[in-house]
């Protein structure tokens, strides 16, 4: 086997290879890869501690203290880590192919393998940018070509979001309904988004198509206008389950002049409606989500909007925007929370976000680092923090996908001196 390690300070060392990869000697089938030393937060399971992960074809098959490491095909030591389940983002663009011209969906969005592992993601869902016109071409030319699980939340306009205009019109909640239960394996939502007019004609089709499809509905908010308020969206149009996202936009109103908390936001809650970050290029202010989180208000789920514009500025990756949670003041476990196994519940794939036994072995390690952080909203304010997470490893079904610190590597000292050279290759010895 390999055996792998750290140092206990964060600082990763690889270690020379014992040997060469090979099946463990053992009483019974040896696992295919084990997760040794790390510190586990598993909210799905209610599981926090330190524990070894064990995975076998691409399932979690154990979750205990002290697994022996004769046991595994490759074993890790990941002392030091936090390990977590494989992260999921519930709003992200990624319909790279649109086939229209400057397209905002085409034009912003992003390859789902150029992003995911890297932050620890496994688990993407792409929020509306494709509609019922084109959803079988963007399954076609993305969420089946990608090596990240991608789910998606069909437009309700039916070219999807192809512009900021996109949702004047154009709507069929049958036929978002009839594709949502023909593709149901991906399918798990309904998306209103960037809507302009006063009326709830957006929003009222997408809770329509929700309906007929048993699927729940996420609603970007679009233009603020007098006639068509916010807390109207979360208490008198969506259901228990739908998910109002940006709810930390600027425009969202969440205090009153002394500062506390609007009670319309409660009440919503209590109805079961979820309260999705969707960070982006453009909705995301601390002056929002500061009080909200002093005051125990915390976020149904942390997601990124991921687009071109929002991975090149203050939102960053789903790492950066979980340490800006921990600087507001969110427990760490409540922030794993809302990036693994709430989202996954909320989209109805509660097999996700979670290191339960028999589960996808979808699991992510990060390092805490400490120091002296500084992390901005979308308007130019900042807040001062003094921890940050980056992802170290990530393992999609049972896979090693992001091995940041080439824990799975072996020295190549310890290789054959011809490594790399394959069956068919011809050495040719240059003349002396």
């Amino acid at each position: 086997m390999v055996y792998l390690r750290m140092d206990s300070r964060g600082s990763f060392l690889a270690a020379l290879a014992l040997a060469a990869v090979f099946p463990a000697v053992s009483s019974g089938q040896p696992h295919d890869l084990v997760l040794r030393g790390g510190y586990v937060i598993d909210p799905g399971s209610g599981r926090s501690g330190n524990y070894d992960v064990a995975v076998s074809g691409g399932r979690i098959v154990a979750v205990e203290a002290g697994l022996e490491p004769g046991e595994a095909r490759l074993l890790l030591d990941v002392s030091g880590l936090l390990v977590f389940p494989g992260l999921v983002d519930i709003h992200t663009h990624l319909f790279t192919t649109t086939g229209i011209a400057g397209a905002w969906a085409g034009d912003s969005s992003v390859r789902p393998d150029s992003f995911s592992f890297r932050s620890g993601v496994t688990t993407m869902v792409d929020a509306g940018s494709s509609g019922w016109r084109n959803f079988e071409s963007f399954r076609a030319a993305v969420i089946d070509r990608a090596s990240t699980r991608v789910l998606a939340l069909i437009n309700i306009a039916g070219n999807g979001m192809v512009s900021q205009d996109a949702e004047q019109g154009d709507f069929d909640p049958r036929e978002v309904a009839r594709l949502a239960r023909m593709h149901r394996d991906v399918v798990v939502g309904v998306k209103s988004a960037h809507f302009q007019s006063a009326a709830w004609t957006s929003v009222d089709h997408a809770v329509s198509a929700g309906k007929e499809a048993g699927i729940p509905v996420m609603v970007d908010f679009g233009r603020f206008l007098p006639g068509r308020p916010f807390w109207e969206l979360v208490e008198d149009h969506l259901r228990p389950g739908d998910m109002a996202t940006h709810c930390f936009r600027a425009q969202v109103p969440w205090t009153d002049a002394d500062g506390a908390l609007h009670p319309y936001l409660q009440r919503a809650r209590d109805r079961g409606v979820k309260f999705d970050v969707g960070h982006g290029g453009g909705s995301f202010a601390f002056r929002n989500a500061g009080p909200a989180v002093a005051q125990g208000f915390f976020p149904d789920s942390i997601s990124t909007d991921l687009h071109a514009g929002s991975m090149n500025s203050a939102m960053m990756d789903m790492p950066t925007l979980m340490s800006k949670f921990l600087a507001l003041g969110m427990a760490l476990d409540d922030v794993v929370r809302a990036c693994t196994s709430s989202p996954a519940k909320q989209i109805g794939r509660p097999d996700l976000g979670t290191l339960s036994v028999g589960s996808v072995a979808d699991v992510a390690a990060f390092r805490l680092d400490t120091g002296d952080f500084r992390f901005r909203d979308v308007h130019g304010g900042a807040l001062d923090g003094t921890q940050r997470l980056a992802a170290v490893l990530t393992i999609k079904g049972g896979e090693v996908v992001w091995d940041w610190n080439s824990l799975t590597g072996t020295d190549y000292r310890n290789l054959p001196r011809d490594y790399g050279v394959g069956d068919r290759d011809v050495l040719l010895v240059p003349p002396r």
